[in-house]
């Protein structure tokens, strides 16, 4: 019903405006071709100052009403170090465009009513005039000129590539249809290498080279976390099309192109949760999120830095938001410290290249993990808490013989009792039940003894250690599987003395 009432309403003005032309066309034949059109230029005329009037005051208006949600006006001011130059530059253009555009905007205008046609004016003929040649020039030359060079050091400021001796964050987002996968540094602070044919959807979505040790604690986070205050450097790259990685806040836009990698740099001087104080000072900010869902509470404590693509790249092009969290320092170290290195998911599996290799990583990481063991069993008042197993300890099959990997582990050992020349330990060997007991027990003595004459050999008193072999008669799981025997062929470290 609704859409038939403006139907009718759009057809009765058509008609009146047929019916009006009409009376105009009588009125002229009474009054005269001459004295109509001339009646027309003044209207027309008297209209379009009216319009230049209405127009630029809705412009200006429109511009002051809608400051406070421009980007660099109000509360959105830059978080970024580099932010403030920018919005200097646009504001330089800003001010001689504006001039320039009211300027012109007025002439056009007021010259269609001044010189309008009428009867018996003629219009004069000027076929040069240096003067105005020199002026239209001249005058917007010079202001180009100090806009491109004010532009040229800003880009100069705000573009260069870090120093190799700087201090910075590097990061890596690569944009595809219709997502963003934000790649990061582990503790070595390096990322690694990328090989686009390594590229695979289930297993490296990235096509990181595990091969490059630098790629072993890399990890992918669900957002970005940057620390305030510190220089990034992000590398940006595509896998499909073309994207845009867009940071309004942080006046940071780069294109990101498959097969060419680019980079922005930037330092945060804004936390988010200072951003979000400094919003909440504005009554427009303390409005509800959705006003049909009040627990969800004001817009400024739900406000949250963003991650955009600025290009139309697909159907998908909206879901392409990623959340950006500024923090301190203390907090990044917290939040990076926690993440789960990619190659974790991969290590000693099918996918693996490095399968059954051993890396520095590896290495620092078992360790890491003996000392943090060692500390416990000393802390320990129990017996049963002093005996430390030495996971990395292994044997050729069937035989006494130590692998090459076994030595890190020994190593460990050796260093802990030249650091604690007052600890005396027991070497204790184990096996499964599998086979003649007896046999099993000879290979744990043997087992024990070898490890024990390493550690001697490599200047550890002999009077410290002891080895002992215990077969099959001290299992900690089940001889019923696999994984229970393999628990149970084992090679302990047991504090007797501290």
């Amino acid at each position: 019903m609704t859409a038939l009432v403006i139907f009718l309403i759009v057809l009765l003005l058509f008609v009146i405006l047929v019916q009006l032309g009409k009376v105009n066309e009588l009125s002229a034949k009474i009054r005269g071709e001459e004295d109509a059109e001339q009646q027309n230029n003044n209207k027309t005329a008297v209209w379009l100052v009216i319009f230049m009037v209405a127009f630029l005051v809705f412009c200006v208006a429109s511009s002051i009403y809608y400051k406070n949600v421009m980007l660099g006006y109000g509360p959105l001011v830059s978080a970024s170090e580099h932010g403030g130059k920018l919005d200097s530059l646009f504001n330089v253009t800003l001010f001689f465009t504006g001039i320039v555009f009211i300027i012109t905007q007025v002439l056009l205008f007021w010259y269609s009513y001044k010189f309008r046609s009428s009867k018996g004016r003629v219009g004069q003929f000027i076929s040069h005039n240096n003067t105005l040649e020199y002026v239209w020039t001249a005058i917007p030359a010079l202001v180009m000129t100090f806009l491109v060079v004010k532009g040229l050091i800003v880009w100069n400021d705000v573009m260069p590539d870090v120093d190799p001796s700087e201090e910075v964050i590097e990061i890596e987002a690569t944009g595809y249809q219709f997502a963003w996968d934000i790649r990061y540094p582990g503790a070595d602070g390096k990322l690694g290498t990328k090989n686009y044919k390594l590229i695979n959807p289930g297993s490296n979505p990235l096509g990181m080279d595990f091969t490059d040790e630098k790629t072993h604690d890399d990890f992918i986070a669900d957002k970005i976390v940057l620390p305030v205050g510190k220089k990034v450097r992000v590398r940006i790259t595509a896998k499909d099309v073309l994207h845009n990685f867009y940071l309004p806040h942080f006046r940071v836009k780069m294109d990101a192109i498959p097969g060419l990698p680019t980079y922005f740099i930037f330092t945060p001087t804004t936390t988010t949760a200072e951003f979000k104080e400094n919003l909440r000072e504005y009554p427009e900010w303390n409005e509800l999120q959705d006003p049909n869902d009040p627990e969800l509470g004001s817009k400024w404590e739900n406000f949250e830095f963003e991650l955009a693509c600025a290009e139309l790249c697909g159907i998908g092009h909206y879901s392409m938001r990623k959340i950006v969290e500024i923090v301190s320092p203390e907090e990044y170290e917290i939040w990076a410290a926690a993440q789960t290195a990619y190659y974790t998911g991969i290590r000693n599996t099918e996918n693996d290249p490095n399968l059954g290799k051993l890396f520095n990583s590896d290495i620092i990481s078992r360790a890491k993990e003996f000392s943090t063991n060692i500390e416990a069993a000393l802390n320990a008042e129990n017996a049963e808490d002093k005996i430390v197993r030495l996971n990395y300890i292994q044997f050729k099959t069937g035989s006494s013989e130590l692998t090459e990997d076994s030595k890190y582990e020994l190593n460990n050992i050796i260093k802990l009792l030249n650091d604690k020349s007052a600890i005396s330990a027991e070497i204790g060997g184990h096996t499964d039940n599998i086979g003649d007991a007896a046999v099993n027990l000879s290979i744990s003595k043997d087992r024990a003894s070898v490890v024990r004459d390493y550690l001697i050999s490599n200047g550890v008193a002999e009077a410290r250690l002891v080895a002992i072999g215990y077969g099959q008669t001290q299992p900690t799981d089940s001889n019923d599987t696999e994984e229970g025997r393999q628990n149970n062929r084992r090679t302990e470290f047991k504090i007797i003395s501290q």
